[in-house]
């Protein structure tokens, strides 16, 4: 475990009463999983739904440690989605995102994870959560055509695709999002691609003009450079799409303007129709995660 993962561990919102709680949780952790090298342990996460944890991966193992892993962002899907709405998560990992939003609302899903041991361990969750008859999984990237792609595999969080300069990698398929919703229209859109948000995007210009569709989460972390994409590009198609970019307050229920900036350190919340998105997590049950209500 760095320095940085325990600060991060020690400062996590969740941790707030007691900024050292964190430290047993962390100890008995690397006791207990030590002890039982690759096991799998499945953890309470939000509501009712459980999340199927191994350690050593940081995609699920952060929620074991700190509650929720991204917790704004996860706090405003709890928020805002409701059970009869539509949710994308482009880039699933093992599933998080959808096991709350399926599991944890009863929202249905569109879930894309292209990376065979990530999917996988998505299944697994999908089925702890008996949520398989909500959740439409693809094993599939997405992209601005469909086809195929290579990409990394056995870097966890970090698979991305392979640039073509580069050799090596998995063949997956590729789907975009505009073929792969149709009619439907999705009231909350995750996109986690490691520097492939652009290509991404440009596949979804249907989807993205929709009136439905009231918030985007979106990386932009710098990681496009390797494709030759800047993050100032994916930022302008969102904002010319009709969104603006915020960061949301969980315990507050508040939506905090950018000033027309994007977080360049890790995801930004793109909002459209603020008035109706504001009115949707002040209005929402209160969700519970570890001894919170929020």
């Amino acid at each position: 475990m760095t320095l940085a993962r325990l600060r991060y561990l020690t400062e996590h919102p969740l941790n707030r009463r007691s900024r050292l709680r964190g430290v047993p949780r962390l100890l008995a952790w690397a006791a207990a999983t030590r002890l039982l090298p690759r096991c799998e342990v499945v953890i309470p996460l939000v509501n009712q739904a459980r999340l199927v944890v191994t350690p050593g991966r940081w995609g699920s193992e952060a929620n074991a440690l700190c509650g929720l892993h991204e917790f704004a962002d996860m706090g405003f899907l709890l928020h805002l989605l409701r059970p009869a709405d539509l949710f994308c998560d482009v880039g699933a990992n093992v599933g998080t995102y959808t096991v709350l939003a399926a599991g944890g609302i009863g929202a249905r899903c569109l879930a894309f994870e292209p990376v065979a041991s990530s999917f996988a361990d998505l299944q697994r969750n999908l089925a702890v959560n008996h949520a398989q008859a909500r959740v439409d999984a693809r094993q599939a990237g997405v992209g601005r055509r469909s086809g195929t792609l290579r990409l990394t595999t056995g870097q966890d969080t970090m698979n991305h695709v392979v640039p073509d300069q580069e050799t090596g990698g998995q063949t997956v398929p590729i789907q975009t999002l505009d073929e792969s919703l149709g009619a439907e229209v999705p009231v909350l859109i995750k996109i986690d691609v490691e520097g492939w948000e652009q290509e991404v995007l440009a596949g979804a210009s249907r989807t993205l003009a929709c009136p439905g569709l009231l918030a985007v989460i979106l990386e932009l972390n710098g990681s496009g450079q390797r494709y030759g994409f800047s993050d100032e590009q994916a930022h302008s198609v969102m904002t010319n799409a009709g969104f603006t970019p915020h960061r949301y307050r969980p315990f507050q229920r508040e939506l905090v303007s950018l000033g027309g900036a994007f977080n360049r350190e890790g995801n930004t919340l793109y909002v459209r129709s603020l008035a109706q998105v504001r009115e949707r997590v002040a209005s929402a049950a209160p969700f519970a995660v570890r001894d919170f209500v929020i």
